[in-house]
């Protein structure tokens, strides 16, 4: 799998957004309905802005996010409930319906929540993100590839708990929370197709160790490979350590 090399982290966002406006257009039109899984931090500003800005008829889509902090509410900045409410959701996009996770309800009972609702119908598109650990969701390494949980809760290490501060979500590591809940590597790879946005030059030893590594947990996104419908975008900065290839 060659990835799609877009120069800059703009070029970037447009090229990942329009790509899954097409898919959820292509469900909508066979199905008449989509679903689609959204991932936050910094890494996904440019995505989600032309995402939402994109010709889609959303009061046919379902979303998911993918995790949430443990006693974190959705007024925290660091948010993912909070984040998707402002960045995606906003005052016009009016979905068909959208699972969140409540990062301070009762832990079991917000995974048995969101693995009914996930479990209902296929994901047309997940949009996944890959950390500066190489984590896919917060499936930090050693992830767990064995589990058919659709949701887990985590404890999160240091190298993604320095992310989280190093993105100014949190002021020192001491005030990152210690777990989250996060969906699965399993339930990511039964998506039909996923589209991992990893813009900017933090992200550029996690790519290259996940391009040249095999398939293992220890390099949770290396198990993207393996799906059969899985694109990689990149900007200049985040393919800089791989072999050129020209900018898309």
């Amino acid at each position: 799998m060659e990835p799609c090399i877009c120069g800059t982290p703009v070029k970037l966002g447009v090229r990942v957004a329009e790509k899954a406006a097409a898919l959820l257009n292509e469900a909508i039109a066979v199905k008449g309905s989509a679903r689609i899984i959204l991932s936050t931090g910094a890494s996904q500003f440019e995505t989600i802005k032309n995402l939402r800005a994109a010709d889609v008829d959303w009061a046919k889509v379902e979303m998911f996010h993918l995790d949430e902090y443990i006693g974190v509410g959705a007024d925290h900045p660091a948010s993912f409930v909070g984040y998707l409410h402002k960045r995606f959701i906003g005052d016009g996009i009016k979905l068909k319906e959208a699972h969140f996770i409540d990062g301070l309800a009762d832990p079991a009972r917000e995974m048995a929540k969101v693995s009914s609702e996930w479990a209902k119908a296929p994901i047309d598109v997940a949009l996944i993100g890959i950390g500066e650990n190489a984590h896919i969701a917060f499936n930090d390494p050693p992830a767990d590839f064995e589990t058919k949980e659709a949701f887990i809760i985590v404890n999160l290490d240091e190298a993604c708990k320095l992310q989280q501060v190093g993105e100014g979500w949190f002021p020192s590591i001491d005030d990152v929370p210690k777990q989250a809940i996060t969906m699965t590597p399993y339930a990511i790879m039964q998506s039909k197709a996923i589209l991992s946005a990893v813009p900017y030059p933090q992200k550029a030893k996690a790519v290259k160790k996940v391009m040249e590594s095999s398939v293992s947990n220890l390099v949770p996104a290396t198990i993207l490979k393996a799906h059969a419908d899985w694109t990689l975008f990149l900007d200049g900065d985040s393919a800089a350590l791989l072999e050129k290839g020209g900018p898309l």
